[in-house]
């Protein structure tokens, strides 16, 4: 958390860190996307963690916004307060995807056509139910995109992929269950860019964990 880590060349060398990690892994075509709350204490004075509805009523802190594929490292995040909304970080990362084709699934929150229509110009199909499946579609222009996700969450595949979301509860998860993991933030990682460098070294940490003990993955032959 030194002030070494904000320097240019610090930044560089953790994005390429990062960048080698998710390439050691980046076979698969189903991507998911997903936030996870991180919080603080209600009593906290930090100015960057804000309250945000979470899973069981509202809380305080920030959000880890992810897109997963098969990689330990995700293939694009960020942190922001937990009051952000998913789906204009969502807007943000998924430019940064690759143009390899593939899917993008994510809850009901992700549903707007903005969002579908970023992804085919990313080269993805996003899957995503509709907010309101009981409405109908109204006289307005749909995403070609969000039309298609309607089309597939009515068939076998379309609802088999949609099941796989649950994978992304499982990474988080994962990133829980080790000493070395994404733990609650400790009371001395306050502030967002005082926060960020701490999820990216978690980040990094527990990719080059979940290579390591894994046999299967290039890194542990290295």
């Amino acid at each position: 958390m030194s002030r070494r880590l904000q320097t240019t060349e610090v930044q560089r060398l953790l994005a390429q860190m990062e960048h080698e990690l998710a390439a050691l892994d980046s076979g698969g075509f189903v991507m998911l996307v997903d936030g996870k709350p991180l919080m603080v204490g209600s009593h906290s004075k930090d100015p960057d963690a804000h309250w945000g509805h979470i899973r069981r009523g509202f809380g305080k802190g920030y959000k880890l916004h992810a897109i997963y594929s098969s990689a330990g490292v995700p293939m694009a995040w960020e942190l922001t307060p937990l009051n952000q909304a998913e789906p204009e970080v969502a807007a943000q990362l998924i430019p940064a995807l690759r143009r390899g084709g593939g899917y993008l699934v994510g809850d009901r929150a992700y549903d707007s056509n903005p969002l579908h229509d970023l992804a085919l110009f990313a080269g993805c199909q996003l899957v995503a139910p509709r907010k309101r499946p009981r409405s109908g579609l109204g006289h307005r222009r749909h995403s070609p995109g969000r039309l298609r996700s309607i089309e597939l969450l009515q068939t076998d595949f379309g609802k088999a992929l949609h099941a796989f979301r649950d994978e992304v509860e499982r990474r988080f998860g994962w990133l829980t269950t080790h000493g070395a993991g994404l733990a609650p933030l400790p009371n001395w990682v306050r502030r967002l860019p005082r926060a960020r460098l701490w999820v990216q070294a978690k980040l990094l940490i527990h990719a080059t964990y979940v290579y390591l003990t894994s046999p299967s993955k290039l890194l542990a032959v290295a």
